[in-house]
């Protein structure tokens, strides 16, 4: 193991002792220590830091900008130990972080979504059950992309339809009670898993074709490549899958469906969202709020139901 590779261990190591996950960091940062290699030193330089960061070249100022900031924290970590380390200037590459617009999935999408997951090639068949159960499964909980991918077993009750999902984004723990056709479907999986799979590496609830946990940047990748495949993304599914609806994009779908059928359902969705905001796991019920502004239709629902409650038409 290189220097830099073992000041890399050791600074994740250490953040994780600290409570934090870092599992998109680590990949990120690890490819951030390959490009140095390739450049042919061990020393971290504002320069290559810059050169490394601007990768893709159409990727969004704000993606270039958050890829900076990871080899901030871990270039001034290093700088005590190491005092060549040159740490790169905060503003450079800064970008104002705006919220994307969610792209908001139609039924018809979803099972075009799973019906080509169940198509991907897979010399045993467990890649593509588990990409087709993972998007079903996204659509139907609203749950963090890493949080359904960080299940273990223990944590999906298939007798009575509860997940327990553990050290959230903000650390906090819930349980996540699923419908009786989502749980007829994860415990069809679980049973098509274990006949495809005996042999597991993880007790991952979903795992990869190889019987390990399934991991973040390939579940995206992948996920891309799917998109592509049915014309949700611009890109030829292979080597470039271009932009447009993400994974994280099915919790925006069940949450705005959700208000929706609230709405329409003439309930008072200010007393309801407080219910949805703790499923959801959000620290904050204006997180929640969050969903009417950016979404038209429940813009102009809540427009709607504030225009009745005026004229008393809602209790």
């Amino acid at each position: 193991m290189s220097t830099l590779r073992d000041s890399l261990a050791k600074y994740l190591a250490l953040r994780r002792a600290l409570g934090t996950q870092l599992r998109d960091a680590a990949v990120t940062l690890a490819h951030f220590v390959e490009f140095l290699e390739r450049e042919g030193t061990e020393v971290i330089s504002t320069e290559l830091a810059v050169r490394w960061a601007r990768q893709p070249a159409h990727a969004q100022r704000a993606t270039w900008a958050a890829r900076l900031t990871l080899v901030r924290q871990f270039a001034a970590w290093l700088s005590s130990i190491d005092p060549r380390t040159e740490v790169p200037p905060r503003r450079i590459l800064e970008a104002r972080r705006t919220r994307p617009t969610p792209h908001i999935y139609t039924e018809k999408q979803i099972a075009a979504l799973m019906g080509e997951a169940a198509r991907l090639l897979s010399r045993t068949g467990l890649r593509a059950l588990t990409y087709a159960t993972l998007i079903g499964f996204l659509a139907s909980t609203g749950l963090r992309p890493g949080e359904a991918l960080a299940l273990d077993d223990p944590d999906v009750d298939l007798q009575n339809g509860i997940l327990t999902v553990r050290d959230t984004k903000f650390g906090r723990s819930r349980f996540v009670p699923v419908d009786e056709t989502t749980r007829v479907a994860l415990a069809d999986y679980a049973e098509q898993r274990g006949r495809l799979c005996p042999l597991r590496r993880t007790t991952s609830f979903l795992v990869s074709e190889h019987g390990a946990r399934l991991q973040p940047a390939s579940a995206r990748q992948t996920f891309g490549k799917i998109s592509c495949t049915i014309g949700l993304r611009s890109g030829d599914g292979s080597h470039r899958i271009g932009r447009g609806p993400r994974l994280r994009d099915f919790r925006h779908s069940f949450a705005t469906k959700r208000l929706v059928e609230w709405y329409r359902a003439g309930m008072d969705v200010e007393r309801e969202l407080p219910k949805l905001a703790t499923y959801l796991g959000h620290v904050q019920v204006a997180d929640t709020y969050w969903y009417i502004q950016a979404i038209p239709e429940l813009l102009q629902l809540a427009t709607q139901q504030l225009r009745r409650r005026e004229r008393g038409g809602v209790q």
